[in-house]
């Protein structure tokens, strides 16, 4: 396996993180909700790589990752659907009582 030296990973991370915050900045909000129904749906493939884990079999810290892992990617994609909801309800028409309804 190929090893990255620990300031090379660091500086990749320093990078990513700028690169990061410069395009999520220039999202514009109506952009938001289906760029946050593609990050659960990432959520939810690393939510079942990481029940994968947990289940290998092995009772050692892999194990306990993978535990920790499943917790943090439901709680990502349930805050995401919620947060999702949200916004979609944002955009629904309030109904106005009619002349006719009591």
């Amino acid at each position: 396996m190929l090893e990255v030296p620990a300031i090379a990973a660091l500086t990749i991370l320093v990078l990513s993180l700028f690169v990061g915050v410069e395009v999520i900045s220039k999202v514009p909000p109506l952009l938001h909700t289906p760029l946050m129904s593609g990050s659960n749906a990432i959520s939810g493939i690393s939510l079942v790589g990481a029940i994968l884990v947990a289940g290998s079999g092995s009772r050692d810290l892999a194990a306990l990752l993978g535990f920790v892992a499943i917790a943090l990617a439901t709680v990502n994609v349930v805050g995401g659907f919620l947060v999702t909801n949200r916004m979609l309800a944002m955009f629904k028409q309030s109904r106005r009582p009619e002349a006719g309804d009591s």
